[in-house]
């Protein structure tokens, strides 16, 4: 029997605000001394009353229009009630029934996407973004176990896919989509080392039913993994788990329905605990802090300072600058790099130098851009077209006697097989190997009149 993973995605990215998501504790804690970013209220103590942060609150909507999501009108915030030492309220602020966003999507594929056939795209789709706070951290000393409190409260959005994803491939290929999203909005670093950015897939499998006449349902289990801090270990992490599945699915048994983690010195995932359900948690509204109204003017006014996203960027890039897709690919990575190619283009411009060409400078040879100012770099290209370019007379002295020796090829571009000037023009660079090929050209077609 052959089985299909099902596989849906919850990604909580921490935003990078100066202060906590309900104190003014500062919220960057990498680096810092252990439980010096404190405070009654990310403490938990009672009587301290949470203050949303609208910073971060925007953060979370920008993520969401990002994604295609619609914005509700009408939110709130929720209790979350667990037990975990890292939590010390006993319950963590988050969104239940009424997420800031929901309903979105995000595309993968497309020309430079290796893991689909060229050109197509699959859609996959966002259920929800919505605003939480982060818990402590638990640091692990041989039977001891510490708790670093300065990570307790700091803003965390959690982005909730459906079981859209068929692969491991599929899935890394998504994150660094997001990653590049959020990098592009500049609401969080999303280093996954740094845990700015953490995964939990749910991955379960299904009979493949494909030219069999089965009824799709979802599977009635699923399994969550954890402990995921790279896009190498979440391939590795869903394909172990993919395996595992199958070998017990093979057996004619059922999965147990569980959170576990990835282990990376077994290379494995191992049990943590029984997958808790949504009920487990008996949410309830947070009591302390009103519901979060956003007007459509509201809405409208934090999407106007969003910055043009990159799928956006890369079809400008293709339709109105005729880059290649593999070029504004790797141009629309990074949001520095692709605005200093913009910035280049328009000083390239009043010198008659080719967007191509500026692409080519900032990808062949991998420019600094913190090093070299965008008009140096035009500079540095028009210096190098004087250095390729050919006094045009000793060109023209070359290639008449060059075509001397090569009636043949004069005949058959004469005759129409316009593909024999690519002869002469090689005949022409055995002399000037460093020549502009289109210089040599344009010279041997008038030539050739």
């Amino acid at each position: 029997m052959n089985y299909k993973p099902v596989i849906g995605l919850e990604v909580h990215v921490e935003l990078k605000t100066k202060s906590k998501m309900f104190c003014s504790c500062k919220a960057d804690y990498f680096g810092e001394k252990p439980n010096t970013n404190t405070c009654p209220v990310c403490l938990g103590l009672p009587g301290a009353l949470p203050v949303p942060n609208k910073k971060a609150i925007e953060g979370c909507v920008m993520i969401g229009l990002a994604l295609n999501c619609k914005i509700n009108n009408f939110s709130k915030f929720d209790r979350k009630n667990y037990f975990y030492p890292d939590l010390p309220k006993g319950y963590q602020i988050s969104q239940y029934d009424q997420p800031f966003c929901t309903n979105g999507y995000v595309y993968l594929g497309g020309e430079t996407n290796r893991h689909l056939p060229s050109g197509t795209k699959k859609r996959i789709r966002i259920r929800r973004v919505h605003m939480e706070e982060d818990t402590a951290k638990l640091i692990h000393q041989g039977q001891d176990s510490l708790i670093d409190f300065n990570r307790s409260g700091v803003p965390l959005v959690e982005i909730v896919t459906e079981p859209d994803f068929e692969s491991a491939k599929e899935v890394v290929e998504y994150l660094k989509k997001l990653q590049q999203i959020v990098r592009y909005l500049n609401v969080s670093d999303a280093d996954m080392e740094k845990g700015n950015m953490r995964l939990e897939p749910n991955i379960s499998l299904m009979i493949n039913d494909k030219g069999l006449r089965i009824k799709k349902t979802l599977p009635k289990y699923k399994v969550e993994v954890k402990n995921i801090n790279s896009f190498r270990f979440a391939e590795k992490a869903i394909e172990y788990e993919i395996k595992r599945q199958t070998e017990i699915l093979s057996e004619g048994k059922t999965p147990v329905q569980e959170t576990r983690g990835w282990d990376e010195d077994k290379q494995k995932t191992v049990t943590q605990r029984i997958k808790e359900e949504a009920q487990d948690y008996r949410y309830f509204p947070e009591p302390d802090i009103p519901p979060i109204r956003f007007s459509d003017s509201d809405i409208a006014s934090i999407e106007c300072i969003m910055p043009e996203l990159p799928d956006v960027k890369m079809q400008r890039f293709t339709n109105i600058y005729r880059l290649s897709a593999y070029d504004a690919e790797i141009l629309t990575r990074d949001r520095k790099i692709a605005e200093y190619f913009d910035e280049t283009t328009v000083i390239g411009f009043h010198h008659e130098i080719k967007r191509k060409r500026i692409a080519n400078y900032i990808i062949n040879r991998k420019i600094d851009i913190n090093k070299i100012l965008p008009a140096e770099l035009i500079q540095i290209i028009i210096k190098d077209n004087q250095k390729s370019s050919l006094d045009e007379d000793k060109l023209s002295k070359v290639i008449a006697q060059i075509l001397i020796e090569n009636q043949k090829a004069v005949t058959d571009y004469k005759n129409g097989k316009v593909q024999a000037i690519g002869f002469l023009i090689g005949k022409v660079k055995q002399h000037f190997p460093k020549a502009d090929t289109r210089q040599i050209k344009n010279v041997l077609e008038k030539s050739l009149k």
